[in-house]
């Protein structure tokens, strides 16, 4: 074995924790320098540590990570960014008329992978203290199946296009209209504009556009520009179930005339989208390994079973499981909340929803396009908005967690649940089935303004769940979440509302997150930015068959582990589930 030793330095607070670290060390203790006081923070000997982890218990932030890795492992580091720094081992390999998938949670390289074999960075092979050279790296791939596309990139002979992870960025950098910036890139913008439907922002300022037109404008820009390999990092985000589709099937063609490297969270879009896929395991922030590849089904099938057979590797505890049926129309209890004929109108919107009962103890799933009502449904049960027409009969107290966070509360992360949740925060209940599923510790002595987007969303979900309610509204939980996380999410939600006896209503695109933490279905329809539609709650199998059908889309379900995959347009199977209208659940 090796043993790494990671300071986290966006958590490291040095100058208040009075340096516990050194000062429970026991081979400080004994004169050796293990552990040193340097500018920002302090030095971790790899050399002299004895792997006892004492200082990764008394860390009152949680900076310090002390892993043991498999010796082997030495020899395959790719880039490492600097003493105690996060390293990474192997690299994905891009194929000809494949695409490609990377999986894995936040943190752990991915990003990095691509920023490797784009040419932003030349990789150090862990000599960080010097100058990296692609000398160095050719000399270490020679004879491999990269040798000859770091050839390439070394001498400014391959051309790449990568379609960014923040698309909310974008607006920062180019504040001009939508077809200066794609006529830029190339000139058949056009050909992927049609494909994304996005004609209609084409005279739109950036500035002006939302999450999911920004997303497809991203991935236009990016597939319109010249290149030799594309690498396409989330493209997903903000995008609704038949958007997501159709930017994977753009996607899917672009394989047809370049390589193509895609990074996803949505299970059931990869698994679309992708012929091989790379599983990334690590510990966040510390290091990351690439896995060999594998075919896309043989992939997401190990990383949900967490488990990796040929390496004998858990990367994480237990396996995430699915079940083959609906859930049975018995399970169904009392009404907790109950709610007539709704309408919502603005001067150029119109939002009707039919009457409807969320029952006590279960968690409605609410599903649709994009720009169909169902934030505005949610701000109505929640009483942040009234309603033009209707009323909903409930004297209930909602817990709201919004569609868009934003850090707007000055202080550490503890501070904010001591502010708002303190009694609910001690419990047993709330500490093992939200804070360790979510994994909030390492999160606590963080201030709120330093957290990413992922880290925050967490954070805010963690919040809702806390308040004292009969119902919690959810809005789109698994933004900006890794794929990991998003199942650890709806598992955490799917046994706080059981063991509590409450209600919650989840708006969601991620199909996997839908199906793993519903018990009904709430589906909007109608034509987006104009008119809405909500219809249900349904029984589970009812709902995803009346979703599904209205964008024309079907499921199987693996044999193995149960979960949903998306069947090819026009296939066998999905000519015959489309015929006897079994969208969703085939039994």
């Amino acid at each position: 074995m090796m043993r790494i030793a990671v300071l986290l330095k966006d958590r490291c607070r040095y100058d208040k924790c009075n340096y516990q670290c050194i000062n429970y060390c026991p081979k400080v203790r004994t004169g050796d320098e293990t552990i040193l006081k340097v500018k920002g923070g302090v030095r971790i000997s790899e050399e002299l540590c004895a792997g006892c982890g004492i200082c990764v218990v008394k860390c009152p932030y949680g900076a310090i990570k002390i892993i043991n890795l498999a010796q082997e492992l030495e020899k395959e580091m790719i880039h490492r960014f600097g003493e105690n720094s996060f390293r990474l081992y192997r690299l994905p390999i891009p194929q000809k008329d494949n695409v490609v998938g990377i999986l894995g949670a936040n943190g752990i390289g991915k990003t990095t992978a691509i920023r490797i074999l784009s040419g932003e960075i030349i990789p150090n092979l862990g000599a960080y203290e010097k100058e990296p050279s692609w000398d160095d790296i050719l000399e270490h791939y020679s004879g491999t199946s990269l040798a000859e596309y770091f050839e390439k990139v070394a001498h400014g002979e391959l051309e790449t296009s990568v379609k960014p992870q923040y698309v909310d960025k974008i607006p920062a950098h180019y504040t001009g209209q939508v077809e200066e910036l794609l006529a830029r890139v190339g000139d058949d913008y056009m050909r992927w504009v049609e494909k994304l439907d996005i004609v209609n922002t084409l005279d739109a300022p950036i500035t002006t556009l939302s999450g999911g037109e920004l997303q497809r404008v991203a991935i236009a820009a990016a597939s319109t520009k010249e290149a030799d390999i594309y690498f396409y990092d989330e493209p997903s985000s903000y995008l609704d179930i038949k958007q997501r589709l159709n930017a994977a099937k753009v996607i899917k063609e672009k394989s047809r005339e370049s390589q193509v490297m895609v990074i996803e969270h949505d299970i059931a879009i990869l698994d679309f989208l992708a012929d091989n896929t790379h599983i990334l395991y690590g510990s966040t922030g510390a290091y990351g390994v690439v896995t060999q590849p594998r075919g896309v089904r043989r992939a997401i099938n190990t990383f949900l079973l967490g488990f990796l057979s040929e390496e004998n590797i858990r990367f994480r505890d237990g396996e995430i499981k699915f079940d083959s049926h609906a859930p049975r129309k018995d399970w169904h209890t009392q009404p907790l909340v109950e709610y007539g004929k709704l309408v919502k109108e603005w001067d150029n919107f119109r939002l009707e929803t039919e009457p409807g009962v969320v029952p006590m103890g279960e968690v409605v799933g609410v599903v649709g396009p994009n720009a169909t009502g169902k934030t505005t449904f949610v701000k109505m049960l929640a009483g942040v908005m009234e309603p033009t027409e209707g009323e909903i009969r409930s004297n209930l107290t909602v817990s709201y967690k919004p569609q868009y966070i934003k850090p707007d509360f000055s202080g550490r992360v503890m501070d904010l649940y001591h502010t708002h949740i303190s009694e609910t925060f001690e419990t047993n209940l709330y500490q093992s089935e939200v804070v360790k599923p979510l994994d909030l510790k390492p999160l606590l002595e963080r201030e709120l303004s330093t957290l990413s987007g992922g880290e925050l969303q967490r954070v805010v979900i963690a919040l809702s769940l806390g308040r004292e309610a009969d119902l919690y509204l959810i809005d789109e939980p698994s933004a900006y979440l890794d794929s990991n996380m998003r199942m650890e999410t709806a598992r955490a939600i799917r046994r706080f509302m059981e063991k509590t006896d409450k209600a919650g209503l989840i708006v969601d695109h991620d199909v996997y997150f839908i199906d793993y933490v519903s018990d009904m279905i709430m589906n909007f329809t109608g034509t987006p930015g104009v008119h809405g539609k909500g219809q249900g709650p349904y029984e589970m199998k009812e709902g995803m068959n009346r979703f599904l059908k209205e964008v024309e889309i079907t499921f199987r379900r693996d044999p193995d582990t149960n979960r949903p995959r998306v069947n090819k347009t026009d296939s066998r199977l999905d000519r015959q589930q489309k015929d006897e209208g079994k969208y969703y659940y085939t039994d």
